[in-house]
Parts: C-alpha cells; sequence; structure tokens
C-alpha cells in the first residue's frame, strides 16, 4: 500500500504504481486489466505479479466509463418472492452462478420480479446498462421479460428451454423428457401400475416435459393413460398436497405417485399420510430435482437428479461468450435416477 502526502495516511495503490512495479508502461497494464489483447506473457505474467505485490483493485467504475459495460451480472427470478425461499433449487443455482462468476471476477445481482410492475421496473433497468447481461431462472409462456431483453440487445442465458420466443434465446436445461420416463420406468419395475402424476405447471418447460416423458412410457407399456391421475401443481409444496389429495379423490386404487418436483412430493407425502396410506408400501413416490427437500423427506425420496453445478456453470459459460460477441447457444444436460427409500 502507498503513502499518501497528507498527513501519513495509506492511499490505494494506482495503477501507475502497478506499472512502475511491473516495469512496463501504464498502456500495457491497462491492456492486461481489460483482456491481455496485444500484451506479451511476459508482460501479462509480470502485471499480475505486480498486481498481487501491491495490492491493487480494478476501480470498476472508472474502467466501466471507458469500456461501457458494468462488469455485473443480472439473476433474474420471474417468480414471487416467496418462492425463491420456498424453492431450494433457486437458491442452488444462485449460489453456482455465483461461484462461477467469481472466477472472473464478476459480481452477480439477484432481481426477484414476480409481477408485471416489478417485471417492468428490472426491465428498464437492465436495458439502461446496469448489467452486461442475465441469467433468467423460472421464465413462463407469456412472460414478455426475455423477447424484450434480447429485443433491446442484452445477452441473456435462460434456466430451461424458452416457450413462445420468436428470438433466438440461450438456454441451459435438464433432460426433463428423459429424467420422467426413467423415473415411470422405474414405478412400473416394481410392478406398479396406477401411477398417479402431479405435474408443473403447463406453461413451463419442464411442466411439458416431465408430463410427456410420464406418457410416454404409460404408452410403451401397453397401459392407457387415465387423466383422472393427471393432476397440475406449481411446484410449491402446497400445490402438491393438494395436488395428492385430488388424485386420491379421483382415482382411490392409485398405487404410485410420480411428483415433478421434491418439494411437491413433500406435500404429497403429507398428503399420503394423512390418508393412511403407507409408503412405499401402498403408494410408491417419486421426485423430481434431487433437492434438499428430497433427503430431507420422510421416507427419503426416490428422484430424478438435476445437474444443477454444470447447468450453473453452463450458463455461465454461454452467458460470458455472449457479452464477448459469440451467438446464443444451447445445452441440454442428462439426469440422472436417485433411489432411495420411498420407492
Amino acid at each position: 500500500m502507498t503513502m499518501s502526502n497528507t498527513g501519513g495516511r495509506r492511499r490505494p495503490p494506482t495503477i501507475h504504481d502497478v506499472a512502475r512495479e511491473a516495469g512496463v508502461s501504464r498502456g500495457t497494464v491497462s491492456r492486461v486489466l481489460n483482456g491481455g489483447h496485444y500484451v506479451s506473457p511476459a508482460a501479462q505474467e509480470a502485471v499480475n505479479a505486480a498486481i498481487r505485490r501491491t495490492g491493487y483493485v480494478v476501480n470498476r467504475h472508472a474502467r466501466s466509463l471507458i469500456t461501457g459495460r458494468s462488469d455485473s451480472v443480472g439473476f433474474l427470478l420471474t417468480e414471487p418472492q416467496e418462492r425463491f425461499f420456498e424453492d431450494p433449487n433457486f437458491n442452488v443455482l444462485l449460489s453456482g452462478c455465483t461461484q462461477a462468476l467469481a472466477a472472473h471476477d464478476i459480481p452477480l445481482l439477484l432481481m426477484l420480479a414476480g409481477t408485471k410492475d416489478e417485471r417492468r421496473r428490472i426491465t428498464r433497468y437492465i436495458t439502461a446498462g446496469h448489467v452486461d447481461g442475465v441469467l433468467l431462472v423460472s421464465s413462463h409462456s407469456g412472460d414478455p421479460v426475455a423477447e424484450e431483453l434480447r429485443g433491446a440487445g442484452v445477452p441473456l442465458v435462460q434456466c430451461g428451454k424458452p416457450m413462445g420466443l420468436r428470438s433466438k434465446v440461450s438456454y441451459v436445461a435438464a433432460d426433463d423428457r428423459d429424467g420422467a420416463r426413467d423415473m415411470v420406468r422405474h414405478l412400473l419395475s416394481l410392478g406398479r401400475r396406477r401411477i398417479g402424476v402431479v405435474n408443473g405447471p403447463l406453461d413451463t418447460p419442464g411442466g411439458v416435459d416431465r408430463l410427456a416423458g410420464y406418457k410416454e412410457v404409460l404408452t410403451e407399456a401397453g397401459i392407457p393413460v387415465d387423466e383422472r391421475l393427471v393432476v397440475t401443481g406449481d411446484y410449491s409444496r402446497a400445490s402438491g398436497e393438494a395436488g395428492a389429495e385430488r388424485l386420491l379423490t379421483q382415482a382411490p386404487d392409485l398405487d404410485a405417485l410420480f411428483v415433478a418436483s421434491d418439494l411437491m412430493a413433500q406435500g404429497a407425502l403429507a398428503a399420503l399420510r394423512r390418508a393412511g396410506r403407507r409408503v412405499p408400501e401402498d403408494v410408491s413416490v417419486g421426485g423430481f430435482d434431487d433437492s434438499t427437500a428430497a433427503t430431507e423427506a420422510t421416507p427419503a425420496l426416490t428422484t430424478v437428479r438435476q445437474p444443477y453445478d454444470r447447468i450453473s456453470a453452463e450458463m455461465v459459460r454461454l452467458l460470458l461468450a455472449q457479452i464477448a460477441g459469440e451467438e446464443p447457444a444451447a445445452v441440454i444436460l442428462p439426469t440422472e435416477l436417485v433411489l432411495r427409500d420411498s420407492t
């Protein structure tokens, strides 16, 4: 740390201090800080070593005035605020994206926009240039946010396959359909034939694809799809409980449940206990996600694991590539069946 000329107070090191310590020009230091273009490996190493020795910290505000970038990324959740605190998947994604961006020294801004007014305000904020790009989570079909951001030229990566968008959007998704197929095949292998499903919303890609996987496997097995065994929730615990109660009324002979999220499955387990149904003796139950809700459930849930660590890393990779000027791209990752006590 360098001494100031007034009162012996220490002042933060500057880019001039780094240049002097490294034995290079201020322009070379500036080029290293802005990506290392046209800098020799030896000069880059000298500058990086000088930064470590002096403790220099980039003045992000000053750099943003030069580059036109904010050096930050938004994590936008278009769900009501209470869902962020209830659903453990959102926190896992947020943590994974934060860690992936930290490797690039880029902070992540959490943005919650569950109402039309909130979405309008957040969209205004983003398009004003306050972030360089957006990681969009839980966007429903008909939600205009993704379309508006892409129309404004904002780099964007969505978690889950986009629905109903006219413009091309980067996305990272788990293979929801294949994961559902694995779960239903597992339930059939146990001898279960009256398999109910508490599905996710049909205006989300997971809701559409998980239901499609459920129906495909039953059809392949020669079992007609009975609509009395199909209900829809909203991925909340309460909707899983209400959905299981409806199924028990509509199809009291059900012997298995595929629930399209672990959180909903917790609710379904509560409904089954209240109805006197033993799990897994009377009804086998499978969830989806492999979140903490699966391991905290009683009994512990058999579920479909989404690779959230890889999803987070890929979302960040695609977003940084877009910010650097690359075209949108898509990644679909495989899921894994995890067997526990509920089946």
